[in-house]
This record gives C-alpha cells, sequence and structure tokens, in this order.
C-alpha cells in the first residue's frame, strides 16, 4: 500500500478524524450493530477508533503497515488491539468477530482478486450471523488526483453486491452517497 503526501497528512489529521467520527462511521454503520467484539481492518492513523470504540466492546485492528501498526499502538493502544497483518489472510482464528469493518481502505487493496480475498477473509473470521460493513469512496477525477501515486483500485459499487456474495456474504446491501459508498453484508447462520 502506498500513500502519497498529501494523503498521509491528511488521513493522520484530527479534521479527519472529525470527519470520520461525525460523518463517515456514523452513516456506514447506520443501523449496524458491531457486537460485542469488532475488528478493523485497516486501521490506519486511528481515525476511527474512537468512533468505533463507542459501539462496541472490543475493538481489534490488522494493519499492513508495519509503522502505521507501532504509531496506532503507542496512540490508541488502550483502545484498540493492533495486530501486524494483511486483511487478505488474517492471523485469527475463524469465527472470532462478531463484526468487521473498514473504511476508505478498500482502494488501498492493489488488485480486485486481492480485495475479494480480503473479503473472503473477512468472512472467515466472522461469528454466524455476525456483519462486515463500511464504506469507500467512488472512482471519480478528484478522487484519482488526491491519490496520485497512491495504490488507487476502486471498488465499483455496482460490482460489490454480486462480488460480496461470490466470497459467502448473505443479505448484501450497497449504498451509494456523496462521494462514496456503504456497504454491509452477513455471514449466514
Amino acid at each position: 500500500m502506498a500513500m502519497n503526501l498529501f494523503h498521509q497528512l491528511c488521513c493522520r489529521s484530527s479534521m479527519w478524524e472529525r470527519a470520520s467520527s461525525t460523518r463517515i462511521v456514523p452513516w456506514a454503520l447506520s443501523g449496524v450493530d458491531l457486537g460485542a467484539s469488532a475488528l478493523e481492518i485497516g486501521p490506519g492513523y486511528g481515525a476511527n477508533v474512537r468512533a468505533l470504540r463507542a459501539r462496541t466492546a472490543s475493538l481489534t485492528g490488522v494493519e499492513i503497515d508495519p509503522d502505521l501498526a507501532a504509531r496506532l499502538r503507542v496512540k490508541r493502544g488502550s483502545e484498540i488491539a493492533v495486530v501486524d497483518g494483511d486483511g487478505t489472510d488474517m492471523p485469527f482464528e475463524a469465527k472470532q468477530f462478531d463484526s468487521v469493518v473498514c473504511f476508505t481502505m478498500l482502494h488501498h487493496v492493489p488488485t480486485p482478486d486481492l480485495q475479494d480475498a480480503l473479503f473472503a477473509d473477512a468472512l472467515r473470521v466472522l461469528r454466524p450471523g455476525g456483519v462486515f460493513a463500511g464504506s469507500d469512496g467512488l472512482d471519480s477525477r478528484m478522487f484519482r488526483l488526491v491519490h496520485v501515486g497512491d495504490t488507487c483500485v476502486p471498488v465499483p459499487p455496482d460490482t460489490a453486491v454480486e462480488r460480496l456474495w461470490r466470497v459467502g456474504f448473505a443479505d448484501v446491501e450497497i449504498e451509494v452517497g456523496a462521494g462514496s459508498f456503504r456497504f454491509r453484508g452477513y455471514r449466514p447462520n
């Protein structure tokens, strides 16, 4: 995963954390119960930690970038258990979490096949009835401009339902908003 300097500065800013906690997470998780044990794939700089901790008793994050993982342990280690790992092959037991979430990071997964592997591993670590939910940006010229020099492989929302069904999710919902889309799917009982 590569992020340009502008993107790095934006994602670690208090402005981004405020936007995440007041707009992104509430919209993406509207009507979603995270249960007692939630996993965030790709917590990055930790912009979502406070908003997620308000919704679950236990929060774990799996972060592929070792420097970001170490930084997050120092800054937010009392709020989130941070594990170094790849969302496409997570170091967790099957059926370990009540919910799995990710926000504004799917487009940083370098290929559609790896995105599908992430979806499949999210399903694997969910308990029966658990939810996989989150949001990601919509492809546009401005979106691409912000990501110049980044890994940027947008997930087309019109294909996301079928992709989530294909790996085994049920009751999949996609909703397109202004500049982003939210998704949710459930592990069958």
